[in-house]
């Protein structure tokens, strides 16, 4: 649960942001241009809107870090660690488990299959499941390393379909490229068929892979929240590269990301430096058909430096067309709709396919089994050096091309 202080940063925020809205409106009522006094309240008001989002961010890491290094000392000192929900019971020693494989004791496993168990951050469909594996720990620890995966990815934080499977073999994946029509018909004459148009989409398994290297003093020191660190490096590793491709990725030896498998909506226009009108997201939002578009799924999705252009659009009534989230945590809204940032989309530029927007659970992000994690004490054994080797299987395609999703391309 969130402190009073993020809490307050919150409050703070929304206050920053309706005092800032009732100046455009003030102006809008008017039909004129902001005064100089509005403009210099206005800017003042955005900049400290993206310091306190700043802020806000710190806070909560913060509060994060102070639970794993108190999580961290109980266990040193033999206090029972607070279970999660439906967890009770079990989760201290699952933790255990991977503190002996991290130090390498005695009768610890060489590798770990981390996988997920149906709580967390992302809806799962198994598709296979096979057990060859040194060691299975269904632990808080995969959320751990997801949620900071998550974190560098816009597209994973859009609520995609993710399929897991046990093994690496390819799958095919019905594509929609054309639906069903109906068509009037007179009586007694015979009804024409009209069926769906489909073909297949290929999921492979492309391997991500890290190496990380730790002193054998940090492992030894058992005040350090060493799952917390490798969780934290792995995830944000892993996502790094993993989320690029699902972002732009061009579907050879890697998956076709997001960007790649849309198909673009509108055109800015000329003059525009590729930055979006009121009109232009306006038109974005409806060249997505209203099954996709009123989908829990659907979301706007732009890098960070594009989402800061976005604060200055207003409407035709003169209200900014962004609002922040009154929840703490959840995305900020466009147009009444959730935004998510990602760094891998395309700057803002001409010609730049820089936003998309649509019904994310129609990209299929394919996972194969859990992240593996492997340990060595003699590769880097001069240094006195113990190595994590984190490795990830996966694919990523958009299912139906019919325009679930579309893409503002800059103009010129």
């Amino acid at each position: 649960m969130a402190s009073e202080v993020a809490k307050r940063l919150r409050d703070r925020r929304l206050n920053v942001w309706n005092e800032a809205k009732k100046i455009a409106e003030d102006a809008a009522g008017e039909n004129r241009a902001f005064t100089p006094e509005e403009q210099g309240k206005w800017d003042a008001m955005q900049e400290e809107m993206t310091t306190l989002d700043t802020r806000i961010g710190a806070v909560l890491d913060t509060e994060k870090r102070a639970k794993a290094a108190d999580d961290a000392f109980n266990d040193l000192e033999g206090r029972p660690r607070e279970q999660r929900e439906g967890q009770a019971g079990h989760g201290g020693v699952q933790a255990e488990e991977i503190r002996k494989w991290a130090r390498g004791e005695e009768g610890a496993p060489r590798a770990l299959d981390i996988r997920h168990q149906g709580q967390g951050p992302i809806n799962y469909r198994t598709l296979l499941t096979t057990g060859n594996v040194s060691a299975t720990v269904p632990t808080d620890f995969y959320d751990q390393l997801i949620a900071h995966l998550i974190e560098v990815s816009g597209v994973m934080q859009t609520g995609p379909t993710v399929l897991n499977t046990g093994g690496g073999e390819t799958l095919q994946i019905p594509k929609t490229t054309g639906h069903s029509t109906a068509v009037t018909a007179a009586q007694g004459v015979a009804i024409p068929t009209s069926d769906p148009a489909f073909s297949f989409q290929t999921l492979s398994a492309f391997k991500y892979g890290i190496l990380l290297q730790v002193a054998r003093e940090l492992i030894d020191d058992t005040a350090v929240d060493l799952l917390g660190y490798l969780a934290m490096q792995a995830g944000r590793a892993l996502g790094n590269s993993f989320g690029t491709a699902l972002s732009v990725g061009t579907g050879t030896n890697e998956p076709s990301g997001v960007v790649t498998g849309s198909t673009v909506g509108v055109t800015g226009g000329s003059g525009s430096a590729g930055a979006p009108s009121y009109a232009n997201l306006v038109d974005l939002e409806y060249s997505v058909i209203a099954p996709y578009r009123q989908s829990r799924s659907c979301y706007w999705l732009a890098r960070d430096a594009t989402i800061g252009g976005f604060r200055k659009i207003v409407d035709s009534n003169g209200r900014p067309v962004w609002e922040p989230s009154a929840v703490l945590g959840s995305p900020d809204l466009l147009l009444g709709k959730p935004l998510v940032a990602d760094p891998f989309v395309p700057a803002q530029a001409a010609s730049a396919l820089c936003i998309a927007f649509g019904d994310f659970s129609q990209y299929f992000v394919r996972l194969v089994g859990g992240v593996r994690f492997e340990r060595s004490d003699d590769f880097a054994f001069g240094s006195d050096l113990v190595t994590f080797r984190a490795i990830l299987r996966g694919d990523g395609t958009l299912v139906d091309r019919t325009g679930a999703i579309k893409l503002y391309k800059g103009g010129s």
